[in-house]
């Protein structure tokens, strides 16, 4: 930050000041010139003499960031520069090393959910090194390689300014591209596991997407939990991948009708709870698969929103609905830090595997969006900052 001090005066009497003193500051000399005049003064008021102290910051960093100036498809998220400035009171600045990509960032891009302002720059999960700290943070420290999910968007770029109490460190252990293809997905997976609807041994359960980012850790950590995990894919690949993951019974729906699968299998009784990120294509269904006072836990609409359901429609079962946001369920700093601190143990543990299938530069995000929309993806997607490849 440069200072510039100037005087101002609007009186002419009392004091007399060398007109050099309205000067440019210019470099001190040691020549002596013989005979040299006095400098001409400028009669000025003592008593309203008013110091200027005007504060000049240096200029803005330049960084590289995907930005949204318009909804709709892939196409309408550019690769541009935008300026980032210093960290403020509470604020840490991150260069992030890996970038998870979520069906959230689509949901924003094409409307779903709402941007606050336009243009944005779309992305709510990375892991980087803190760069720059605010003034009078305590816990952070340049160096440290940090996490974070869910708020606040704008993680597509190369660095990004966040509130510090947002992040949660990164251990040793856990490898950077991992840790950013995981957090979100395994917080999510955590809090409909273990907090919106408690899985428990004897337990059954359906898992749409079974393949996918969160549904792979769903299958997982169900069947660490000792339930029995019905999953459900749309290629027999994917449903290899499931297998693997800890579906005792895999359905390609595409080939056959999930309902009535999940009734033979269930003796037609039906499950437990169903997780559904898929919403319109499945929905309804997912009601008719739950057992009476079951739950089901809509956390996505891949596919559309669902229809509206009447209340009528849950009262024949006496069933529960929710739809949760993982945001609601990590307000508190002990609740985020307990959150992230379970998936990362498990991670290490081994109760989570993480599949980080797909890469790509940050540059690109635009042909990621479209294969995790199309389904061409399995397991996890992380873009990685151009300059960190």
């Amino acid at each position: 930050m440069q200072l510039i001090a100037s005087f101002r005066c609007h009186h002419t009497h009392n004091l007399l000041l060398p007109n050099s003193f309205f000067s440019l500051p210019t470099a001190p000399t040691t020549t002596v010139t013989p005979n040299r005049k006095s400098p001409k003064c400028i009669p000025v008021s003592s008593s309203t003499i008013r110091l200027e102290v005007r504060a000049h910051s240096v200029s803005p960093k330049m960084v590289k960031a995907i930005r949204v100036h318009e909804l709709g498809g892939p196409q309408v998220l550019k690769w541009e520069d935008v300026e980032l400035g210093d960290p403020k009171d509470g604020e840490i600045r991150v260069k992030n090393k890996a970038i998870g990509l979520n069906f959230i960032d689509i949901y924003f891009r094409k409307g779903v959910y709402k941007a606050a302002a336009f243009p944005f720059t779309p992305g709510m999960e990375a892991v980087g090194i803190v760069t720059a700290v605010g003034s009078g943070l305590t816990g952070r420290k340049v160096g440290d390689i940090v996490a974070y999910a869910g708020n606040p968007m704008g993680s597509y770029a190369e660095e990004q300014i966040l509130p510090a109490d947002k992040v949660v460190p990164v251990p040793p252990s856990i490898d950077p591209i991992v840790a950013a293809s995981i957090l979100l997905k395994g917080m999510t997976a955590q809090f409909l596991l273990r907090r919106c609807f408690k899985v428990e041994r004897g337990h059954t359960v359906l898992v749409h997407a079974a393949a996918g980012g969160v549904g792979s850790l769903l299958c997982q950590w169900a069947n660490t939990l000792g339930a029995t995990v019905i999953g459900t894919v749309s290629t027999k690949e994917k449903a290899i991948q499931a297998k693997d993951d800890g579906c005792h019974h895999v359905i390609i729906y595409k080939e056959e009708d999930f309902v009535t699968r999940v009734n033979e299998i269930t003796s037609g009784q039906g499950v437990e709870v169903v997780y559904d990120s898929v919403g319109k294509d499945t929905f309804q269904g997912s009601l008719d698969c739950l057992k009476t006072c079951g739950f089901m836990v809509s956390f996505g609409q891949s596919s559309g929103s669902p229809d509206p359901v009447p209340l009528s429609a849950l009262a024949v079962k006496s069933l529960f609905l929710t739809r949760p946001t993982m945001m609601h369920y990590t307000i508190t700093r002990d609740e985020l830090l307990e959150t992230a601190g379970e998936v990362f143990a498990n991670v290490a543990s081994g109760v989570l595997r993480v599949r980080v299938n797909h890469t790509y530069p940050l540059s690109q995000a635009a042909q990621a969006h479209a294969d995790l929309e199309s389904r061409k993806t399995s397991g996890s997607v992380v873009l990685i900052p151009d300059g960190a490849q």
